[in-house]
């Protein structure tokens, strides 16, 4: 199917269509801020290269967007390199420290030997060799985040909304030496956030059909929808954005998956923090054939230093732990409406009782249903203390436990091997699948986009790999390194890892 993208011509001569996309760089500290201002840029009609259709309303759109959430917004479109320095330079005297500052373009944009330059509309047609032109008359990105936080501004969001295809490109001339659209930033400083409209050599769709007259782009109609979303930090708003644009380019057999990378310390909140009552009842996404889970959370008779339980999954059922505060003489529990049983005692004294300790854990057989355990002990005075009611829920027990497996064993989600050519191997994933929704990965690229294929959780043997599954990817034999990001079954998403053979 042919790729509908955004149009860019030139007089007498058909070109390939050149499709803006988007790198959102989100230099994020913590979320409030004295202030929150704005500049969108929106540039189409450019004089020496293909013009595009579509910058000037998405910046338009980008700017109503952000009057709704509070910012003071200064907008400007079709900007020369004049122009575009003196917008630049009102945006900075309008920032103080402590403020939210939110840059914003849409236009043609170049990478040269990694660095990536914004074109005003009056960027010379360069050809092979005159790289130093389009320096000289562009506007550096990295520059911008260095005015940012010169200033002082607290979080400071740039979304860079640049054309993939070279607009150098032209018949019959040697192009300019150099790719269309942005580099990935995969160096960013710490509290920096990023994200493209569209991966490495994918094209951002402007429209869904001919007939399709919605006057923005598909990654920003999503994109400003996500953004106004109450309750959303930008992570979130970056996830749901890319799933939904990646979903909507699959109805036209066209291939365009957003991508991101987080280096932010805080969540920052544009539209309010979601309510406590919202996010306690808010269901999961399926995974799988795993329904959707339940959040763990206390039971509402919890008393101050009630025991706490962890659940642990391996191959044999449970093991739950519990921790008391209390110098405890003996631990009894029970679930349903059996009789109360003894935990017994570790070959191990209590100095704080100088007795032997009770045994702080108990089994549970691996298909044991959900219900309550009660837990009940004798305080070092002798009393007895509870029962106190524990929630078991397996499913997102399972989840909570292979999540934290994960996050702690993040240098052994994948491993390389030499057998019969070059192997990455990501048994470690696959064993914790359940806690997975989805699983990318950048092969010589610090991009993961392309998706690892993950057998289905089975709640009966999680941690088992299934035989008919490959744990593992054949690699060509001069790749150097696999970056890889894991999306958690609740929706939010890991640091990008990259492993290098």
């Amino acid at each position: 199917m042919r790729s509908i993208g955004r149009a860019c011509t030139r007089h007498g001569a058909a070109l390939f269509a050149a499709v803006a996309c988007v790198l959102v760089l989100l230099v994020a500290g913590p979320a409030s801020a004295a202030k929150r201002v704005a500049l969108v840029i929106g540039n189409d009609d450019y004089r020496n290269v293909p013009t595009l259709q579509k910058a000037v309303n998405d910046a338009r759109t980008i700017g109503d967007a952000l009057k709704t959430l509070g910012f003071q917004v200064m907008v400007a479109e079709n900007q020369t390199r004049a122009a575009f320095s003196q917008s630049l330079l009102a945006f900075d005297t309008t920032i103080e420290p402590g403020d939210t500052a939110f840059f914003f373009y849409a236009g043609h944009g170049f990478e040269i030997a990694g660095q990536n330059y914004l074109l005003p509309i009056d960027v010379p047609a360069a050809t092979e060799g005159q790289e130093e032109l389009v320096r000289d008359a562009s506007i550096m990105a990295d520059r911008i985040i260095d005015r940012l936080q010169n200033r002082g501004a607290r979080t400071a969001i740039l979304v860079l909304d640049a054309c993939r295809n070279n607009p150098f490109e032209r018949r019959g001339v040697r192009a300019l030496a150099g790719r269309g659209g942005l580099a990935p930033m995969t160096t960013l400083p710490e509290g920096v956030f990023s994200i493209f409209s569209a991966g490495p050599r994918q094209t951002a769709l402007d429209r869904l059909s001919d007939t399709d007259s919605n006057p923005n782009s598909v990654f920003t109609r999503v994109f400003v929808k996500q953004l106004l979303d109450p309750g959303e930090n930008l992570v979130q708003v970056a996830q749901r954005t890319r799933r939904a644009v990646s979903e909507m380019a699959d109805t036209v057999g066209h291939k365009q998956v957003p991508v991101y990378f987080d280096q932010m310390v805080d969540d920052v909140f544009l539209n309010g923090r979601p309510q406590p009552s919202a996010a306690a009842t808010e269901p999961l996404q399926k995974v799988a054939a795993l329904p959707p889970v339940a959040q763990l959370k206390p039971p509402a008779s919890e008393t101050l230093n009630a025991p706490i339980a962890s659940f642990s999954r391996h191959n044999g059922g449970w093991t739950v732990s519990f921790s008391i505060a209390d110098p405890t003489l003996g631990i009894s529990w029970r679930m349903g409406e059996g009789a109360f049983r003894e935990t017994g005692f570790m070959d191990a004294l209590d100095p704080r009782t100088r007795k032997r300790l009770p045994n702080p854990s108990i089994q549970l057989p691996a298909d044991a249903p959900a219900g309550t355990i009660e837990l009940r002990y004798i305080d070092a005075q002798g009393e007895m203390q509870g029962p106190f009611p524990i929630k078991f829920e397996p499913e997102a027990a399972l989840i909570r436990d292979q999540r934290k497996i994960l996050d702690m064993t993040a240098t052994s989600w994948l491993s390389f091997r030499e057998y019969n050519g070059l192997l990455v191997y990501y048994t470690h994933l696959m064993s914790y699948r359940c806690a997975i929704r989805e699983v990318r990965i950048g092969i010589d690229s610090g991009v993961p986009d392309k998706v690892l294929k993950m057998p289905p959780c089975d709640m009966r043997d999680p941690i088992a790999i299934p035989s008919s599954a490959q744990p593992y990817l054949k690699l060509a034999p001069n790749v150097t390194s696999v970056s890889v990001e894991l999306t958690y079954r609740d929706g939010s998403v890991s640091e990008i890892k990259t492993f290098r053979r």
